[in-house]
């Protein structure tokens, strides 16, 4: 379970850095609207309004995923240990190993590398449902689940 919890923590710290970020850009985005007088270059002014509203707009999708993230995230189960690859399993295949929860890019350590995959990616609709020893094909590439936990 130590592994898991590792990945785990990862994720985690992705999407609160992911949310802290957005969250911060949206209250710039907030001020410098606030902030912005009338000038005399009036079209020059509605415009750089007009550009941060579609910043804004932009950010609060972003802040919608992360918040998805964020929920995806709390459902993964790291302290229950499976043989059927689901959200929170790690997977250990023929050519890497991968923790499904969300997509929060590569961890590494000394010893390992372990990719942190959402359950919606091609690989891993792929291994959902798979046990160890069983093989899948992606990319023209037979891979053999080597360990599921």
């Amino acid at each position: 379970m130590i592994k898991k919890e590792k990945y785990y923590n990862f994720c985690q710290t992705f999407v609160e850095q992911r949310l802290s970020r957005i969250q911060n850009n949206i209250s710039s985005i907030q001020d410098a609207l606030t902030s912005e007088t009338k000038s005399s270059a009036g079209d020059k002014h509605e415009t750089g309004r007009a550009m941060l509203q579609l910043e804004r707009e932009k950010l609060g999708q972003q802040l919608a995923e992360a918040e998805k993230m964020k929920q995806t995230l709390a459902k993964v189960n790291i302290a229950k240990s499976t043989t059927t690859v689901q959200l929170g399993s790690w997977v250990k295949t023929s050519t890497a190993h991968y923790f499904l929860a969300i997509s929060a890019g590569e961890y590494k350590d000394d010893a390992t590398s372990v990719y942190c995959i959402s359950i919606l990616t091609p690989i891993a609709q792929l291994l959902l449902g798979k046990v160890k020893d069983e093989r899948i094909q992606f990319n023209g590439n037979e891979i053999t689940i080597v360990e599921v936990v």
